[in-house]
C-alpha cells in the first residue's frame, strides 16, 4: 500500500480506555493495525487504566492539518462538543450509544450521561470526513442522525490469538461436572434483559434440573438493576445463577470453554463482541432478534423472533439434546466466523484507512 502524504500522524482518540472494555480493545487493536502500515500513531484518553499505551489527552499538542483523528464514539463527553476544534481531518468510529430510556429506572447519570451522547451524535453530524460504523445496524442510525459523509462499515477487530491462551484451571475444574452450562457475557446493564434470560432459565431448569446459569460480567455503576436481578431468582426460588462479576480474560476463556449454550436475550447491541467469542468457542447461540444482533450472527445460530421463555426453554432443550442439530449450528457458526477473522477485518481497515489517505473517500 501506498500513502500520499508523509508528514501525517494518526490519532486515536476516546474519553476512556480502560481493560476489558470492547471498544478500548478495538482502539488497542487497531493502533496495532497502524503501526503496521508503518504509520506514526497514539492512543489519546482523558481516562486511561493501568499499563496501558495510552497517553493523556493534555498531552495531545501540535496536531497539523496533515493529521488524521480516529474518534471512537459511544457515550456522552464533552469531547463531543470539542472535536471540531481540531485542525485536521477527521473519522468517527461508531460504535453505538445504548439508548437513554434503558438506565431510567436505574441510573440518573447514566441515563443523563447517554442521552448527552446522542446531543453529541446529532452536534457532530457535519464534522467528519469519512464515519466507520462496526455495522450496518450502526450505519444506518448514523444516517437517520443526519451524516452526509460516507459511512464505511468494518466489524470490530477481534485478535482470536489471544483466545488460545491458558484458561483459569480452576473455573474448567468446578463447572465441568457434567450440568448444562448456560452462560452470558456482558456487564449488567438494563439493556441487555438478564431479567429475560433467569425467565428463560427458570422455564429450562424445570426440564433439566442439572443446569446453572452463568453470568460474567460486572455490574459496577448498575447496582441497583444488580440488586433488583437478586431479588428476582429469590423470589423464583430460583437455584444454580451464578454472577460473577468483575472476570480477567483467562476466567472469560474458562467461562467460554464450559459453556453448552450462550442465551442472549439483550434488547440493543451495535455488534455484541460475545456473541463472535462464542462463535471462536464452538458454543450454540440462542439470541433474540434485536438491535444488531441478527445480523453479527447472520445465517448462524438461533434467533428467536420475540421473548417467549417457555418456547426458548424448549429450543435450548432441543439443542442440547439432539446432536445433529448441535453440530450444524457449530458448523454454520464457524462459517459465519470466517467473516471476522483478524485477517478480513484488519485488512478492510487498512484499505478504508488507505483509501482515506489517498483521497479516495472524500
Amino acid at each position: 500500500m501506498t500513502y500520499t502524504v508523509n508528514d501525517m500522524k494518526i490519532i486515536q482518540l476516546l474519553p476512556t480506555v480502560s481493560h476489558g472494555d470492547a471498544v478500548s480493545n478495538d482502539a488497542l487493536a487497531i493502533d496495532k493495525v497502524i503501526r503496521k502500515m508503518g504509520l506514526d500513531t497514539d492512543i489519546y484518553a482523558e481516562i486511561s487504566g493501568k499499563n496501558l499505551p495510552v497517553k493523556n489527552i493534555s498531552e495531545l499538542n501540535n496536531i497539523s492539518k496533515n493529521d488524521i483523528i480516529l474518534y471512537h464514539m459511544s457515550t456522552g463527553t464533552e469531547l463531543n462538543f470539542r472535536i471540531n476544534k481540531f485542525p485536521c481531518r477527521k473519522i468517527m468510529i461508531y460504535h453505538n450509544i445504548t439508548p437513554p430510556e434503558f438506565f431510567r429506572p436505574y441510573s440518573r447519570e447514566l441515563f443523563a450521561l447517554t442521552s448527552y451522547g446522542y446531543k453529541g451524535l446529532e452536534y457532530l453530524n457535519k464534522t467528519f470526513n469519512l464515519c466507520i460504523a462496526d455495522s450496518e445496524y450502526n450505519k444506518s442510525q448514523l444516517i437517520e442522525y443526519g451524516y452526509k459523509c460516507s459511512v464505511k462499515v468494518c466489524p470490530v477487530l477481534i485478535p482470536f490469538q489471544d483466545y488460545k491462551k491458558t484458561p483459569d484451571i480452576s473455573i474448567m475444574k468446578k463447572y465441568s461436572d457434567g450440568w448444562t452450562n448456560i452462560i452470558f457475557v456482558g456487564r449488567i446493564a438494563p439493556n441487555k434483559k438478564h431479567e429475560d434470560i433467569i425467565k428463560t432459565f427458570y422455564c429450562y431448569k424445570k426440564i433439566n434440573p442439572k443446569s446453572r446459569l452463568i453470568l460474567v460480567g460486572s455490574w459496577a455503576g448498575m447496582e441497583t438493576y444488580y440488586e433488583r436481578l437478586k431479588k428476582y431468582v429469590e423470589i423464583l426460588n430460583l437455584k444454580d445463577v451464578i454472577f460473577t462479576g468483575h472476570v480477567n480474560f483467562s476466567e472469560i476463556i474458562s467461562y467460554y470453554r464450559v459453556a453448552n449454550i450462550f442465551l442472549c436475550m439483550s434488547q440493543h447491541e451495535g455488534f455484541c463482541v460475545p456473541l463472535v467469542e462464542t462463535m471462536f468457542f464452538n458454543v450454540p447461540v440462542v439470541a433474540l432478534n434485536a438491535g444488531a444482533v441478527p445480523e453479527t450472527i447472520g445465517k448462524s445460530g438461533i434467533i428467536i423472533p420475540k421473548n417467549d421463555p417457555v418456547h426458548t426453554a424448549g429450543i435450548i432443550h432441543e439443542i442440547i439434546n439432539n446432536e445433529n442439530l448441535r453440530k450444524n449450528i457449530i458448523n454454520l457458526q464457524k462459517k459465519r466466523l470466517c467473516d471476522f477473522s483478524y485477517k478480513k477485518t484488519s485488512g478492510l481497515l487498512k484499505k478504508i484507512l488507505t483509501d482515506f489517505i489517498n483521497g479516495e473517500n472524500i
